[in-house]
C-alpha cells in the first residue's frame, strides 16, 4: 500500500449551523450492563443559527450515551441523539446524531459540573459528531442530502456543537 494516494487532497466544508442544546437536569445514569455504562440526557430546548437557517431546539429529544475506559485515566463515549428543530419559518427538522467523547479523569469533574462546564478548554477534551438532517419541508429539502460533522463545546446550559457540511 506505500504510495497509495487520496484523489482528494482535503475534505472541504462550509458552516451550517451552531446548535446550543440546553440539557434540562441531571444526567440519568442506567449503569454498567453486560455491554455498557449507560447515561441519558434530556434535551430541553435550545436554539440553532447559520448561514442557511436557524431557529429553536424543541424540548422532548435526548442523547442515549455509552462510555468506557479505552486507557488509564481516559474514558470515551458514544452517543445516539434524536431532537426536533423548529425553524424560524415554522419548518421541522428531525436531526438524529452519532458520534465520540474522549475525556480524561482529571477534566471530567469540571467537564460534568455545570457551575465549571464554561471554563474548561474545549481543547482538553474531544467531541464529534456526525449529524444526519430529515425534513418533509420542501424549503429545507437540501439538508436531506447533507452530510455533516460537528465539533462540540460544553457550556454550563448542556453543549454547543459547530456543525459543518462536507462539500
Amino acid at each position: 500500500m506505500a504510495g497509495l494516494a487520496f484523489d482528494f487532497p482535503h475534505l472541504a466544508s462550509e458552516p451550517l449551523c451552531v446548535a446550543d442544546f440546553h440539557v434540562g437536569g441531571a444526567i440519568m445514569p442506567l449503569g454498567q450492563s453486560p455491554w455498557a455504562s449507560r447515561r441519558v440526557g434530556y434535551v430541553t430546548g435550545g436554539s440553532f443559527e447559520g448561514p442557511r437557517i436557524r431557529g429553536e431546539i424543541l424540548p422532548g429529544g435526548g442523547n442515549w450515551s455509552t462510555s468506557g475506559e479505552i486507557a488509564p485515566g481516559q474514558t470515551a463515549g458514544t452517543f445516539d441523539a434524536r431532537v426536533l428543530f423548529r425553524t424560524h419559518d415554522g419548518a421541522t427538522i428531525f436531526v438524529t446524531y452519532t458520534g465520540r467523547s474522549v475525556i480524561s479523569d482529571d477534566v471530567s469533574a469540571a467537564f460534568r459540573d455545570p457551575a465549571r462546564a464554561d471554563h474548561v478548554p474545549s481543547a482538553d477534551y474531544y467531541i464529534r459528531i456526525a449529524p444526519v438532517f430529515e425534513t418533509a419541508d420542501p424549503r429545507y429539502a437540501w439538508l436531506n442530502g447533507v452530510l455533516a460533522v460537528g465539533c462540540g463545546h460544553r457550556t454550563s446550559s448542556g453543549i454547543r456543537h459547530s456543525i459543518f457540511a462536507i462539500l
